[in-house]
């Protein structure tokens, strides 16, 4: 996605993999980034731009290496999803070093346009702001967070909502429930969770696994999701009938409408939205169940 983009506007690229990428037209050098040699190291000294745009364990190591062959005011990039552990090995190996980690918040083949990207940026520079201009000529949406902000963000938006809908699925197998008649039957909002659970079961266990684990916010939201779950039967009454349950969500609501705050409304506007597409309707009047 991102050789795309440079490529659109100009930019000379050069990909570099251990293996040649299958659907790569453009130029491409087999190397390794964590163990340069003479022909990575003489482009890597060449460049503007250096964007790691692999797995976690292999940026981090590439961190030393390719910094250290970089050119003065060159820029140095990432699209690791957790930022932690590179704002570390920066810190350690290229203090100097202008730096901006962008996190794609979609799988890259659904495209940039209208979309966010989390931009951490360790060191500014006039490096950090072209490629986020050019994130947002492509249509992106750059939201600059520290990382301790991206990754307590991302705890939430990622590893809590994988752990909500894959949660649910395992409730649905352990009510004996038949999914034909669930998805004959269900109300909008339950056919969303059918539908966010279907979207991540089409995707790789190791990467919505690797979301679980390498963030270090991933499992306090786990515990709060769990924590939530059991402080719902209280709530509810457990089982003292009608007036507890009732009485128990008016605190529940309240707390949540101010916690929504002014994006309540929004969010109103959008949910509506998502169910007259999934119903193909413009009726407005139909009350969510």
């Amino acid at each position: 996605m991102f050789t795309g983009l440079l490529r659109e506007a100009g930019g000379r690229t050069l990909v570099v993999d251990v293996v040649p990428p299958p659907e790569e037209r453009g130029p491409c050098l087999v190397a390794d980034a964590t163990a340069p040699g003479p022909e990575l190291a003489a482009a890597l000294g060449r460049a503007d731009l250096v964007l790691l745009a692999v797995h976690e364990a292999v940026a981090l190591e590439a961190v030393a290496p390719v910094t250290r062959l970089m050119r003065p005011g060159a820029l140095l990039a990432d699209t690791l999803s957790v930022r932690a552990g590179m704002a570390a090995e920066l810190a350690t190996h290229a203090p100097g070093v202008e730096h901006v980690g962008l996190n794609p918040m979609f799988a890259p083949a659904a495209g940039m346009a209208g979309r966010p990207v989390a931009a951490v940026v360790t060191r500014d520079g006039p490096g950090v702001l072209a490629l986020l201009r050019l994130v947002e000529r492509g249509g992106g949406r750059p939201v600059r967070l520290s990382a301790e902000e991206h990754d307590r963000t991302t705890a939430a938006t990622q590893a809590l909502t994988h752990a909500v809908v894959l949660s649910f699925g395992l409730a649905l197998t352990r009510l004996g429930v038949d999914v034909r008649a669930l998805a004959a039957t269900a109300p909008p909002p339950h056919r969303v969770l059918l539908a966010l659970l279907a979207r991540i079961l089409g995707g790789t266990p190791e990467v919505y696994g690797e979301i679980q684990w390498s963030n270090p916010g991933a499992a306090p939201a786990r515990r709060a999701l769990a924590d939530a779950l059991r402080s719902l039967g209280p709530l509810l009454g457990d089982g003292d009938g009608p007036g507890g349950a009732a009485e128990g969500l008016d605190g529940v609501f309240e707390e949540l409408r101010r916690f929504m705050g002014p994006e309540l409304a929004a969010e109103q506007d959008h949910c509506r939205e998502l169910f007259r597409v999934l119903h193909r309707t413009d009726d407005e009047s139909e009350k969510d169940r």
